[in-house]
């Protein structure tokens, strides 16, 4: 029933008849068994939806209550061989001398519990409360149906045996549109999956406020909510209904329904049942609800044994191969002017509070210091500082091109700021003579700058690797920003969550407006200011960044002066290394689940099981082995959910080891 964390739930909406118990039943056993197909191992039907929900005043008639009773015991033993899950019918129960409107959890072939109503509405063309009793006017504890004794009450929750962290709440309609929820109450004791059985009738705009209750109540419980709600066939004399279906995790729609249909439908999702926990896990405060609490009495429990096939693949739910990336051109806008103006503010004060210095920055022609010069050419603009106080420094090595040189020159003089060129290649090659350095074997006695550049664009590619070489341009670069000005550094997320930076280099600034961007959301970034901030040169140096090769540019160039220090082709993908990023720090994926996403992601190729297996080995050895770096780093702005600073979402030791994590990574097979 459960794969990898994923359980998959449904929300009916079955065609009735009203008053029809009979049919009603049939119609939804047709469900269950479409729902058995599809592997769904819990399955939510509409409030009353044995009996029909509009039929008023023949809620009172012993005939109809009668029915429904044995349409109730028809479908429990029917569960029996047709579903192997949950199954929550709405119908109403008479105990105590009152007629209550109720949810009985099934499981096969038993009734689990009965839970009634607790908020009648009885306003507009809601008259409930002339048929049912509220839940607090129950005074019995259990009942019986068929000789069996039954737990009912608002206080049952109804965990999973051998599945950590699935339990369900249920509610019914009203109660969530009350200020404490039921479902709040019970999230509060365990309940990670609620199901609300609704009839909800249809006005204009409502269909909005419904949604985003249902998301908003999913969020603030750290829970996934399924909400059924019957359709057109209970339409009748003022009010239609429009079958509106909801499931929600955490805030997020994961699945919605159309309304208005005049057939049966289904609504199917997975959710993501290790998500929760791990968000319980971390938000503290969630579980400081003694308030709530003191509200409720302990909660009743009543477990149920899962069987059945796991979720078929693919999964039942989008899994976004560049979730740091905005999707959906409705939010694409004011997502990226989020962005920037998160960035533009940590700096603005930054620099406020130290007096509005000038400030350095280094321009190699790619992708991440392009963005941070974005950043800082509007964080001027904003404190009103004239933009030539911005220094920028292009500083060429051996591992220069000529196309990032000119995109850096080109975006300097664009942009407006002070820009200086800088060829460091003598001041390395004068630091190697001192540290007696040999790079790549060769004797430095005697060489030029540019004889000492021509002898390493020949080396043969099996030749191409000198820490020592790469690690002086790097700082030099650094050494000489620092002597310039206040330094606002460039480097993202991404290389700081792979140690893909020289410490004490790229590593080092005074603050870093990009330290919280990943670079998936870099390239993205730089490519929409493109091409909705600006026109003309800047727009074509801009594309033309984005369209470059990402390197680090410190090893030499081949003989045509091309870049032959691709990252991507040292370190992997970084749609992969962010797409695991993403899993491992926000919702603490283990390798095996992360591997699993990634099979049910789109990326922007192909990648086979062992390529994917590969790179998270990459990935994990080197954050485990990169963390030092991150204990220093400078300031900069936590702008999405993932951030690697020391002070803030990730502390660490930096002498952790990968070994577990590398362990269960090889192990795990394709599934």
């Amino acid at each position: 029933m459960i794969h990898h964390g994923f359980v998959r739930v449904a929300a009916a909406c079955p065609e009735l008849r009203v008053a029809d118990c009979e049919y009603n039943v049939a119609r939804i056993l047709a469900q269950v068994r479409q729902a058995q197909a599809e592997t769904v191992g819990i399955l939510v039907f509409p409030e009353l939806c044995i009996t029909g929900y509009t039929c008023a005043d023949l809620f009172q008639q012993p005939t109809l209550l009668r029915s429904s009773l044995l349409a109730l015991k028809q479908l429990a033993e029917a569960t029996t061989t047709q579903f192997s899950g949950v199954i929550v019918v709405g119908l109403p129960i008479q105990v105590d001398d009152q007629l209550f409107n109720c949810a009985c959890v099934l499981h096969q072939g038993r009734i689990l519990g009965i839970i009634p109503k607790s908020f009648l509405p009885n306003y507009k063309e809601f008259y409930e409360q002339r048929w049912f009793a509220p839940a607090a006017n129950a005074h019995s504890r259990f009942m019986t149906i068929a000789g069996d004794e039954i737990p009912f009450g608002t206080d049952l929750l109804f965990p999973a045996e051998g599945i950590d962290g699935l339990t369900i709440g249920v509610e019914i309609c009203e109660d969530l549109w009350t200020p404490i929820p039921p479902s709040s109450l019970q999230a509060q004791a365990g309940a990670t999956l609620l199901l609300n059985l609704s009839a909800s009738n249809e006005v204009i705009g409502k269909a909005n406020y419904r949604r985003q209750l249902v998301v908003n109540q999913s969020g603030r419980c750290l829970a996934a909510y399924v909400y059924s709600s019957c359709g057109v066939c209970e339409s009748t004399t003022d009010v239609v209904f429009g079958g509106h279906c909801l499931i929600a995790e955490n805030g997020v729609l994961l699945a919605e329904s159309r309304r208005f249909q005049r057939t049966g439908h289904l609504t199917i999702a997975d959710i993501d049942i290790d998500r929760l926990r791990t968000d319980r896990l971390r938000m503290n405060s969630f579980g400081d609800g003694a308030l709530y609490r003191s509200q409720q009495r302990e909660s009743r429990k009543i477990t149920w044994l899962p069987s059945g096939p796991p979720p078929s693949l693919p999964l039942r739910r989008f899994i976004d191969a560049h979730p740091f990336v905005p999707s959906g051109t409705s939010e694409l806008s004011e997502r990226c002017e989020e962005i920037f103006s998160t960035q533009v503010a940590g700096l603005a004060k930054r620099l406020e509070t130290i007096g509005k210095p000038a400030v350095a920055i280094g321009i190699s022609g790619g992708l991440d210091s392009t963005l941070a010069l974005l950043v800082t050419c509007k964080t001027f603009d904003l404190l009103e500082i004239p933009r030539p106080r911005i220094q920028a420094l292009t500083m060429p090595g051996f591992g220069t091109t000529n196309r990032t040189r000119e995109n850096a020159l080109a975006l300097m003089r664009q942009l407006g700021v002070s820009s200086r060129e800088i060829d460091i290649r003598s001041m390395c090659l004068a630091e190697m003579r001192a540290l007696g350095h040999r790079p790549f074997g060769i004797s430095l006695e005697g060489l030029s700058v540019k004889e000492l550049t021509e002898r390493l664009r020949v080396l043969p590619a099996e030749n191409r690797h000198d820490l020592v070489f790469e690690n002086i341009q790097a700082r030099m670069r650094t050494s000489l920003l620092m002597n310039t000005a206040f330094v606002v550094g460039t480097g993202d997320v991404s290389e700081l969550a792979l140690g893909w930076c020289t410490y004490n280099a790229d590593h080092m600034s005074m603050y870093n407006p990009n330290v919280s961007i990943p670079k998936t959301l870099v390239k993205f970034l730089v490519e929409w200011v493109a091409r909705h901030e600006f026109e003309g040169e800047v727009r074509t140096t801009l594309l033309d960044i984005v369209d470059t090769i990402i390197s680090p540019e410190l090893l030499p160039t081949d003989v045509q002066g091309q870049i032959t220090q691709s990252t991507e082709s040292s370190i992997g993908p970084y749609e992969l290394h962010d797409f695991y990023l993403y899993h491992f720090l926000r919702f603490g994926a283990s390798p095996e689940k992360i591997l699993f996403l990634s099979t049910q992601a789109t990326f922007s190729r192909s990648y086979s099981f062992e390529e994917l297996r590969r790179w998270l080995q990459v990935f994990l050895r080197r954050f485990f082995m990169s963390q030092f770096k991150r204990s220093c780093l400078p300031d900069g702005p936590k702008v999405g959910s993932i951030s690697l600073s020391p002070r803030g979402d990730w502390r660490m030791p930096s002498d952790a080891t990968a070994a577990a994590w590398l362990a269960w990574a090889k192990e795990v097979n394709p599934s």
